[in-house]
């Protein structure tokens, strides 16, 4: 079985393959042509969780085994640690193991930018990060990459992060700024990717403005105020595991009925005229996703 480091896994996802790639596993779900069962969560001590998330469809199998911790971010360690391994789906064996935080923050992103490209009705000018870790960087790369001509903008915990992360990333992503908090509410985009528990986007809900919250993972958590959940439409990538996980939706006390999977807006329009929040908690169905498009760039090498 062939290993791969966090560069290599990095190198043989390319985003923009990954999309194309979340595109078909998101109808292929629907389908029920892969089936990826509602991950597994273990508590760890301090707050983090052990999470283990299988999915399998004709093609390949993949088991992502992956525990976050983020009181981590104190001791200078990563948030997330564990690996991703994809097994033949005939006889069970095992092909590759790869990065377990790279496959989540590069795929986590490109579902991001399925999301954009389903839920906004034309190419962002600007997109408003709230947020300055791991994934704030994943998206910042990917946003640059798919949407070289818009403006990112970051809001860190503070001035002096901000400026940090804008310096750190600034060469990959030249439209990248920190957020001028007088012009906070003309994003066309707003990506929350924080670790808090309370809400970091508090601004009024209002259409043309598409709101994605990525971080918060766990029931007890949100990063988008209630007020903007309820005053927009609602659509989730996983619908089985949001229910439990999307912490931004559940302590809106949101009415299930009305939430809509990100693939639904692959085949049917959102309504443009109205507030759009997209909350993604991830599933094992993208990780498979993600092996296929590893799988076939090492077999073109």
């Amino acid at each position: 079985m062939k290993v791969f480091n966090e560069i290599e896994t990095a190198r043989l996802m390319p985003i923009r393959e990954l999309i194309d790639a979340l595109r078909i596993a998101a109808q292929q779900v629907i389908d029920g042509d892969i089936v990826s069962p509602e991950r597994l969560v273990v508590a760890l001590k301090e707050g983090g969780v052990m999470l283990s998330m299988p999915a399998t469809a004709d093609d390949i199998a993949i088991h992502k085994l992956v525990n976050v911790n983020p009181r981590n971010r104190h001791h200078g360690l990563p948030t997330i640690h564990g690996q991703v391994v994809a097994c033949d789906a005939l006889s069970g064996v095992m092909l590759f193991q790869v990065d377990g935080p790279t496959v989540t923050g590069r795929r986590t992103a490109a579902v991001t930018l399925l999301g954009i490209s389903c839920l906004l009705p034309q190419a962002p000018r600007s997109v408003l990060i709230i947020g300055g870790g791991k994934q704030a960087a994943n998206h910042v790369e990917a946003i640059a990459e798919v949407y070289p001509e818009a403006t990112i903008r970051v809001r860190g915990s503070s001035l002096q992060s901000a400026q940090a992360f804008v310096d750190r990333f600034k060469a990959s992503a030249p439209n990248l700024v920190i957020e001028d908090l007088s012009n906070q509410s003309t994003a066309d985009v707003v990506i929350t990717v924080t670790t808090s528990k309370t809400p970091v986007y508090l601004e009024p809900a209002h259409p043309g403005c598409l709101v994605i919250g990525v971080g918060a993972f766990t029931p007890d958590a949100a990063e988008i105020s209630a007020k903007v959940i309820n005053a927009s439409t609602v659509y989730v990538d996983d619908p089985l595991g949001a229910t439990h996980e999307a912490g931004d939706l559940i302590l809106a006390n949101i009415d299930w009925t009305r939430v809509k999977s990100l693939a639904s807006a692959l085949i049917d329009k959102p309504d443009f005229s109205k507030p759009i929040v997209l909350k993604t908690v991830g599933t094992g169905a993208w990780d498979l996703a993600a092996c296929r498009v590893i799988r076939a760039n090492l077999e073109r090498s």
